[in-house]
């Protein structure tokens, strides 16, 4: 390992510009320095056409001080030769923050849905790159300020169902000012100032309506400030559990009780607060098993001057907290947002990335030894439950949502960033020497897949405010054939042997009618 390790070049090159993404986000910076301007909006990176290419998703924010309604969201469609063509989609003219995507109807198309600040939007895929917005008629308009969502099928009824996580109780019209009261010094409130606000579950009932079952299911807790939502299995049970990252207060686990409701057992795992009983600032979060050992760990990005937090699953529902003996130390000054546990270099094993970015536009006024603008970080996994930080980004920005994919189909997993009031980030993934993967691609999420001894849980959820594609991908090394163990979402198991490497499979299970295999 270690050999291999000084032979690797990591390499991102920045090619957004190049591949055609061209807008500019809209977060409406004012003197007023209301809240949501740093807020920052999400992407999802997901073939929206079915035509076997990922294409990519922005939700645009809107000017709140001035009165002056959102642009609209951003489409891009991959043309191959990660080139994208943009288009414009019409949102309901509110902030847009964070985006869920999955195929709510069954209709073999993923669907869209947005949160914002005032009312979100469920946008119904009618395939051809067109959307209908049927959020009244399915009845998830929800309220208030939301910031990340997922689609996850809680009650394993073939539906998939919503989870809305909710910011603060927030307004603009009673904002008072924050910071020095003298010229340049008037900074962003902190969220510690405004009561939280209880997230949402909407249970698909088939019909392609909702009910708000978040009460009855036990999510609806009012002292989140929830920000990053991620979806997965922490006790291999088959039924999906969700993690929320909540700012400035404990974080939230929510364990799946096989009967229509879920317990929050943060406190109980030890995975609520940092190692040391301290709530800290979350923002994105990851739930991915880092270290090899069949069990789901948890992954969150906090604040500035607090550690970026690894909590490993000991089993039996218990966490430790695992940031500093893994070696995440240099977390401690940047402020993280989106965040993916992903293998970018195809060894084995999951590495870690930040994209970074503080919400205080004059910081260095307050912290002078902080920015505003700050570089990404790319933690390289070296095997033993460690991490080392490889320097792999050197642009400075003030990013948001993330998002994992392969766009130009090479077999290497390439990131895309949202960036708050400036254009995207698509950072091409050159890392050499090359090594062989397998790609599994699913239609709905749950699924749990496993090749040799690495495992993937197939969730679009994760992150901060984004989504990526429902795609289990391994890094092969050198292996020249692969066996592939899959349990459904509905219990079934699946065995494929001998698969051969650098291709993109789609179970026949889950295969859909106008996806063609790349």
């Amino acid at each position: 390992m270690i050999a291999v390790a000084l032979l690797l070049a990591a390499q991102f090159v920045e090619v957004g510009l190049e591949a055609g993404l061209t807008h500019k986000h809209q977060n409406g910076v004012s003197p007023q320095k209301l809240l949501m301007e740093t807020f920052g909006s999400g992407v999802a990176a997901a073939d929206l056409d079915g035509d076997g290419r990922v294409d990519l998703f922005f939700v645009n924010g809107a000017d709140i001080a001035r009165g002056k309604p959102s642009t609209g969201h951003r489409l891009y469609r991959n043309l191959g030769g990660l080139k994208f063509a943009g288009t414009t989609i019409r949102g309901n003219g509110g902030f847009g923050s964070g985006v869920a995507v999955g195929d709510y109807d069954r209709d073999g198309r993923l669907d869209l849905y947005i949160t914002g600040f005032g009312a979100n939007q469920l946008l119904r895929n009618l395939g051809g790159m067109r959307f209908e917005d049927v959020t009244v008629r399915a009845g998830v308009a929800a309220g208030g300020w939301s910031s990340s969502a997922g689609f996850l099928d809680y009650d394993r009824d073939g539906h998939l169902d919503l989870l809305v996580a909710r910011y603060l109780d927030y307004d603009p019209g009673k904002d008072q000012p924050c910071g020095f009261r003298k010229p340049g010094y008037r900074m962003y409130c902190d969220p510690r100032m405004y009561d939280g606000v209880a997230s949402l579950l909407f249970r698909n009932q088939g019909d392609g309506t909702f009910a708000d079952v978040s009460r009855k299911t036990g999510v609806a807790n009012p002292a989140g400030k929830s920000l990053g939502v991620a979806i997965g299995d922490i006790d291999d049970d088959g039924w999906p559990d969700v993690y929320v990252a909540n700012d400035g207060v404990r974080n939230f686990l929510y364990h799946n009780r096989q009967n229509g409701e879920f317990l929050d057992i943060a406190y109980a795992s030890g995975s609520g607060m940092d190692g040391q009983g301290r709530p800290q600032a979350g923002m994105g979060t990851e739930i991915a098993d880092y270290d090899g050992d069949g069990r789901m760990d948890i992954f969150v990005t906090n604040f500035s001057l607090e550690l970026n937090t690894l909590y490993r699953n000991l089993g039996g529902l218990l966490f430790e907290d695992a940031s500093e003996r893994a070696g995440l130390a240099s977390g401690y000054e940047p402020l993280g947002f989106g965040t993916r546990l992903f293998d970018f270099d195809n060894d084995g094993d999951l590495d870690i990335h930040v994209t970074n970015g503080h919400v205080i536009d004059n910081i260095p006024l307050y912290q002078p030894r902080l920015t505003y603008k700050q570089r990404d970080l790319l933690y390289e996994n070296t095997g033993g439950g460690r991490f080392r930080e490889v320097p792999a980004f050197h642009l400075e920005h003030v990013g948001r949502g993330s998002a994992v994919a392969d766009f130009d189909g090479d077999g290497d997993l390439d990131i895309v960033v949202s960036n708050l009031g400036l254009r995207p980030f698509l950072f091409r993934n050159d890392t050499t020497p090359r090594r062989n993967w397998l790609a599994v691609e699913f239609s709905q999420p749950g699924a749990r897949v496993t090749v040799g001894s690495m495992v993937r849980y197939v969730t679009a959820a994760s992150s901060y405010l984004s989504s990526s594609p429902l795609v289990a991908h391994f890094g092969l090394g050198e292996a020249s054939t692969a066996d592939v163990k899959i349990v459904w979402a509905d219990g079934r198991r699946e065995t494929l042997t001998g698969v051969k490497p650098n291709q993109t499979i789609r179970p026949r299970a889950t295969l859909l009618p106008d996806r063609p295999l790349r």
